[in-house]
């Protein structure tokens, strides 16, 4: 799969406007870093795409082998250990208003590692960077 995604930053501090095709959400800093609180701040953004591919990954699976539940809950914490230079994940999921048995929560959890922005995350990752004029 290949994405363009185009950041734009104005003149209001840290605000910025996030395009991916016909679709926009705005990020933003913190107040506490000199933001104004706008949006999702990086790290999250980076978080929630962890967390909503992996309940559609779920989801998908689920539909397939036609196991119903009415909600998947997927919660993501992210820490960016620095002094280890590290970051660290911790992904819960919850499934409410179904009846799923213990192998069916095993299987589940193998398929969450599957996602591909698990795949991504915790794979080998190239960036190239150019500035143009």
């Amino acid at each position: 799969m290949e994405v363009k995604v185009t950041a734009t930053l104005g003149n209001t501090l840290y605000q910025t406007e996030v395009k991916a095709g016909k679709h926009s959400i705005i990020s933003d800093e913190p107040t506490d870093l000199g933001g104004g609180d706008t949006g999702l701040n990086p790290f999250e953004l980076l978080a929630s795409s962890l967390a909503t591919c992996t309940a559609a990954t779920l989801r998908m699976y689920m539909n397939m082998k036609k196991w119903e539940v009415d909600e998947i809950v997927v919660q993501v914490e992210m820490e960016d250990d620095k002094a280890n230079k590290i970051a660290n994940f911790k992904r819960e999921i919850q499934f409410r208003g179904g009846a799923l048995d213990e192998a069916q929560h095993k299987r589940l959890l193998a398929i969450a590692e599957k996602c591909p922005v698990h795949r991504i995350i915790t794979g080998n990752v190239n960036i190239e960077t150019t500035i143009q004029n």
